[in-house]
C-alpha cells in the first residue's frame, strides 16, 4: 500500500513540474517562435513536442494549435497560456523622483542602462549612446525618421535578446535606436504592454503577463 501510494505521488509531483508557460511571439505557416518557461525564444514547427502533454498541432498567420492532454487551445500572437508560475507572473517595483517621473535601473543584453518610463512611446527608444555602450550593432539597416520633443530624428528600428527590468525578463522585444532628440532611454509600450501596470501615487507596479 505504501509503495503504492509513493508511486501516486511521485506521479503527481511529475504532472506538476511539468506545468507549462507558453507564450506565442511569431507566427508562420506550419511554425511559431515561443517562449516556454520563459526560457529564450525558439521556433516550433507543428508535430513538435512543446512539453510531456502538450503538442502544436497546426499554425498559420492567425495562431498556433495545441494539444494539452487531448483537449485543444488555440493562442494568437502575444497571448499566453501556462500555469501561472513565478517567471510568467514576475513583478517589479518602481518609485517616482519628485518630479513625478517612474525611471528603472534595466539591463538589455546583460548590459545596465537607466530608462524612464513613458507610455507615450510606442517601443523601448534608446539614446545612441546607450546603443553603442551596450554593442547594438544598430546601424546594419535603413534608417527612418521620428518626431520628437527636439525635434525630427534619425531612428534604427532593433530587436532586444533581452531585457530585464527588476524580476521581469522579457525576450525579443521591438525598439528603436535614435540619433539625437533623447537625453534618456525610454521603457516604452513594446515592454509595457507585456505587463500589468498599476499605479498608486508614487508608486508603480508593474506584472508581467507573457
Amino acid at each position: 500500500m505504501r509503495r503504492i501510494a509513493l508511486a501516486a505521488f511521485l506521479l503527481f509531483s511529475g504532472a506538476v513540474a511539468h506545468a507549462t508557460d507558453i507564450s506565442v511571439v511569431g507566427l508562420f505557416p506550419g511554425k511559431a517562435v515561443l517562449i516556454v518557461d520563459g526560457a529564450p525564444p525558439r521556433t516550433y514547427s507543428v508535430g513538435n513536442s512543446i512539453a510531456p502533454g502538450t503538442r502544436m498541432i497546426a499554425a498559420n498567420e492567425s495562431g498556433a494549435t495545441f494539444s494539452i492532454n487531448g483537449k485543444k487551445q488555440v493562442l494568437s500572437i502575444g497571448q499566453h497560456m501556462g500555469s501561472g508560475n513565478a517567471a510568467s507572473g514576475a513583478t517589479t517595483t518602481l518609485h517616482a523622483d519628485s518630479r513625478g517621473h517612474f525611471f528603472a535601473n534595466a539591463q538589455i543584453n546583460g548590459g545596465s542602462v537607466r530608462m524612464m518610463v513613458d507610455t507615450g512611446a510606442t517601443r523601448i527608444a534608446l539614446t545612441a549612446a546607450d546603443a553603442q555602450r551596450l554593442r547594438i550593432n544598430y546601424m546594419k539597416d535603413e534608417p527612418g525618421y521620428v518626431n520628437t520633443a527636439n525635434g525630427s530624428a534619425q531612428a534604427y528600428s532593433v530587436q532586444l535578446d533581452t531585457i530585464r527590468v527588476g524580476d521581469l525578463i522579457l525576450h525579443q522585444v521591438d525598439a528603436m535606436v535614435l540619433e539625437g532628440g533623447l537625453t534618456t532611454s525610454l521603457l516604452g509600450l513594446s515592454f509595457l504592454n507585456r505587463t500589468e501596470m498599476r499605479r498608486d501615487g508614487d508608486t508603480m507596479v508593474l506584472k508581467k503577463r507573457f
